[in-house]
């Protein structure tokens, strides 16, 4: 959260399962649209949060299994945990909140009582959520009868000197989420909204997204704009129709997942919502002012193409990207080995075609960009390659120049370095290009 000195210029808080990741998407091209126009757009100056049911295990075990950006905020277990920046340090002050008028063990007690309920995994029970499966038929008679014996518990304890206030939350047809009355995925927010304010920093526009029960408090935080996508459960679908059908502010996209989040960008004119990847001529996407994340964005995602036969062989593409770095640049290769722009070039001519159908994807996370000089500017960032099962990584960094505006479009690579991020990567590192 530290990243930004001054209020965001865009907050994005998005649910994962069925809103960001798309399960039925074999390919991932709604999250990978995403993923290109947040790194080439908005990740200069905004926040992505992440806000999701999934404890920190699965929340990890997902970022394995697909190809998600990293973002600045983590909210987890239905919004009992907050975490900042990539070692997800915790939030102690939400910690502490939520340990007013909670007691994890007269809640597990009290609903150990319905045989409808199923306790979930030991990962899935953290410090303030208990969780378990219940049929949907059964699901609205279990909630109230365990909100009534909860009640009960509270009050006996309320004369005890000690109150317990706790909060049911039913989603995804299965999922029963106990909590304390002041969490949530809309408490979180709000208690973010209520943290920046209070530091200066509120950023100027939050949009909120999500498709089951446990999102519909994010739609309920003041000067939020929302989108439910297209496959929203009927529970959404249900809240809003008798808590906010007449928001404006709130759309139910025509488009699933991460791509009816694109869709709501657009609609709500929060900013840019032409991801690069629906640009087939990448001239037509050029940026009104110099912008080095959109750079990087397009050069991996020529590297795609070319790689995939999705465009045509030409010599012209070869040598306007030898034309857009100077003649000393020099790109080092994660095994550490320096090829020159012409051992690049050579490279690229060789490997033109090498992915065509074959399961082959590239995308670039957490394009930081550091203006370091007049007209020069430092990049950092992951790009990944998805090559059938394996999955492989590298942190490199650029160095851009705008000096030089007789190249196309006022820019010059001046140097680009890479490392692998694990040492796996290093096992098969022949296909490795630029």
């Amino acid at each position: 959260m530290d990243r930004l000195k001054s209020s965001a210029r865009f907050m994005i808080v998005s649910d994962l399962d069925h809103t960001m990741v798309d399960h039925h998407d074999p390919e991932n091209l709604s999250l990978l649209r995403f993923n290109a126009l947040w790194e080439a757009r908005y990740r200069h100056d905004s926040l992505l949060v992440f806000s999701t049911g999934r404890s920190p295990t699965l929340y990890k075990q997902l970022r394995k299994e697909k190809p998600m950006l990293t973002p600045d905020i983590t909210i987890m277990s239905v919004g009992t945990e907050i975490t900042y920046g990539n070692s997800m340090v915790p939030d102690e002050g939400w910690v502490e909140f939520l340990n007013n008028k909670w007691d994890k063990s007269i809640v597990m007690e009290e609903a150990s009582k319905f045989a409808e309920l199923t306790l979930q995994a030991e990962t899935e029970i953290r410090p303030h959520k208990v969780s378990f499966y219940v049929q949907k038929d059964k699901a609205r008679e279990v909630m109230k009868a365990l909100s009534e014996s909860l009640e009960k518990r509270g009050l006996f304890f309320f004369f005890s000197l000690f109150q317990l206030d706790v909060k049911i939350i039913y989603s995804g047809g299965m999922d029963l989420d106990i909590l304390p009355q002041g969490a949530g995925k809309g408490q979180a927010l709000a208690y973010l909204h209520k943290k920046f304010t209070s530091e200066g920093r509120l950023p100027k526009n939050t949009l909120v997204c999500g498709d089951s029960g446990n999102d519909a408090e994010l739609f309920s935080i003041p000067d939020v704009y929302g989108v439910m996508v297209s496959n929203a459960q009927e529970e959404l679908l249900q809240w809003h129709a008798e808590n906010a059908k007449d928001n404006p502010k709130i759309i139910h996209a025509t488009e699933s997942c991460a791509a009816g989040i694109i869709q709501a960008i657009g609609h709500f004119n929060l900013g840019p919502s032409t991801s690069p990847r629906d640009v087939i001529d990448s001239s037509d996407s050029v940026p009104e002012k110099f912008d080095p994340g959109h750079e990087i964005v397009k050069f991996f995602l020529f590297l795609e193409r070319w790689r995939r036969a999705e465009m045509e062989f030409s010599e012209l593409y070869l040598a306007s990207l030898k034309a857009l770095s100077l003649p000393s640049c020099v790109f080092v290769h994660p095994s550490g080995v320096e090829q020159s722009v012409l051992d690049c070039t050579n490279e690229l001519r060789r490997s033109y075609g090498d992915k065509q159908g074959k399961q082959y994807r590239v995308w670039v996370d957490q394009v930081i960009p550091t203006e370091i000089g007049s007209n020069k500017w430092l990049l950092k960032f992951t790009k990944w390659e998805l090559s059938g099962e394996e999955r492989r990584g590298c942190v490199a960094t650029v160095l851009l120049s705008s000096k030089d505006l007789s190249a196309p479009e006022g820019f010059t690579w001046v140097h680009m370095h890479q490392t692998w991020v694990d040492e796996a990567s290093t096992k098969d590192h022949t296909d490795w290009v630029c």
